[in-house]
């Protein structure tokens, strides 16, 4: 770790900097320490700044290489033949049907997050644009929802950042003052369970912008390599490992998930509130082994309760 000093107009900022290589690129962490400081304030300073970027790196070092599978090349070709899309296909389903999913998602993946508005409600709001007892905000989010799977359906796009700052605007545009907008530098998040115990954080803010680059490129790259429901898995997965936004972080996950099916032309689907537990389950299996093929065995046991409901 070294100290850089930057001048501008007579005014010395001080930054304590330390450089790594990832994937083959040399990359570097600086944590600002002040301007025009003496020799003893640098070094109290210091100590922390060390700190800071201690836990940084261990950050880094668990998003090194996020997109490791387990799955063999024997394996994808299983998973290709195990994917039920024989008896359905995307073609299959009618705008009823379509109406039928959305309200499913709708209430499904705003229950995950912790709203109350009923399944029968979200028929409500959408059907009929009745609003019950519940506040504007998961309200305004009922809808929301509704309308990116209005868009992901009519969008050809499968991954950017611009797509993904635009699946946050469109679901959170009447909830949230920042919605469409990253995680600025030094807005750190933590997501924890029901006794407060922290189970993952997000990036560091300064690692989001290039952390979903990375994503991206990875899609782009091996979208014709793997089957689409590695692709989908690994996408939302590590999306929320990276925690781009303050919140909505999930809503935008299974979004993404549902984009990334639709487009390589397999039926949409549901995570259900029910399966919350093994979701989470799977999403830590993720984090902590790389390992994807939790997330997939859910995606599989959604996609055979599709095939019942829609009966094709």
């Amino acid at each position: 770790m070294n100290i850089e000093i930057q001048r501008k107009r007579g005014i010395s900022y001080y930054y304590l900097a330390h450089s790594y290589r990832k994937l083959g690129k040399v990359r570097k962490v600086r944590v600002y320490l002040g301007r025009n400081l003496t020799k003893d304030e640098l070094v109290k300073k210091r100590k922390n700044a060390e700190q800071q970027i201690s836990e940084r790196l261990s950050q880094i070092k668990a998003f090194k290489d996020p997109y490791k599978t387990v799955l063999a090349e024997s394996e994808i070709e299983e998973l290709k033949k195990l994917i039920p899309i024989g008896r359905i296909k995307l073609s299959h389903l009618s705008e009823d049907d379509w109406l039928k999913f959305t309200e499913d998602f709708v209430y499904d993946t705003n229950a995950i997050e912790g709203s109350t508005v009923e399944q029968k409600e979200v028929v409500g709001i959408i059907e009929k644009n009745e609003w019950p007892d519940k506040s504007k905000d998961e309200i305004s989010e009922t809808l929301g929802v509704a309308d990116a799977v209005r868009y992901i359906r009519k969008t050809k796009e499968h991954i950017s950042t611009q797509f993904i700052k635009e699946l946050h605007k469109i679901v959170f545009k009447n909830s949230k003052p920042y919605a469409g907008i990253f995680r600025k530098l030094g807005e750190e998040v933590a997501v924890m369970d029901s006794n407060h115990n922290i189970i993952h954080k997000g990036a560091f803010s300064a690692q989001v912008p290039s952390l979903v680059r990375e994503l991206i490129v990875w899609y782009e790259k091996n979208k014709r390599r793997y089957p689409p429901l590695v692709l989908a898995a690994v996408v939302h997965n590590q999306f929320e490992n990276i925690h781009p936004f303050r919140d909505g972080n999930g809503r935008v996950g299974r979004l993404l998930l549902l984009n990334i099916l639709l487009k390589h032309k397999l039926p949409p689907v549901n995570i259900e509130l029910r399966n919350r537990t093994e979701y989470y389950s799977a999403l830590q299996k993720y984090e902590l082994e790389g390992n994807i093929r939790p997330t997939i065995e859910l995606l599989l046991k959604e996609y055979r309760k599709l095939n019942k409901k829609f009966g094709v």
